[in-house]
């Protein structure tokens, strides 16, 4: 049975911002690791049809043991669609013996404009069962919030 997980943020920057940052390695390497993770991207291609590797660290691996290692979650990431500003779907795939992570995750992240902002919903499709929810919904949301302090910090965007 597919299952949909979902979180959403309301972001104090412009879609061309938002959008931005979700295409540019340096700005994924420091925001999309939710909470207890650092991120480095191997292999990147921002087009549609291309894509990009990250290696995901927990930095405490005894309370989260990783799909890829005893410490890490490597997922292979392609862009199914971009719209900008509006919309990115990604398709991602993790690496990982357990069958329970085995498929293809859908994770699509629309942007929408709003007057004090962007409102970013995503929705993540096809969620590996061996993935808990709470904690994906949690993790979403957590590389939601930090999605939210690099694009609003002063030095990335000026208003008027």
């Amino acid at each position: 049975m597919s299952r949909t997980d979902r979180a959403s943020r309301l972001i104090a920057a412009p879609p061309e911002i938002v959008y931005g940052a979700l295409l540019d390695r340096e700005s994924l390497e420091t925001w999309l690791p939710p909470d207890g993770m650092r991120g480095r991207i191997q292999r990147w291609d921002p087009s549609r049809g291309g894509g990009f590797r990250m290696v995901l660290t927990y930095l405490d691996p005894v309370d989260a043991p990783g799909k890829s290692s005893d410490a890490t979650d490597v997922v292979d990431v392609g862009f199914a669609e971009l719209v900008p500003p509006e919309r990115v779907v990604q398709q991602a795939v993790f690496e990982a013996q357990d069958p329970s992570y085995a498929g293809t995750m859908t994770m699509t992240w629309q942007i929408t404009a709003t007057s004090a902002g962007s409102e970013v919903t995503v929705t993540a499709t096809d969620v590996p069962p061996g993935i808990d929810q709470a904690a994906h919904e949690a993790g979403i949301a957590s590389s939601l919030a930090n999605l939210a302090s690099y694009v609003e910090a002063a030095d990335r965007f000026t208003a008027g």
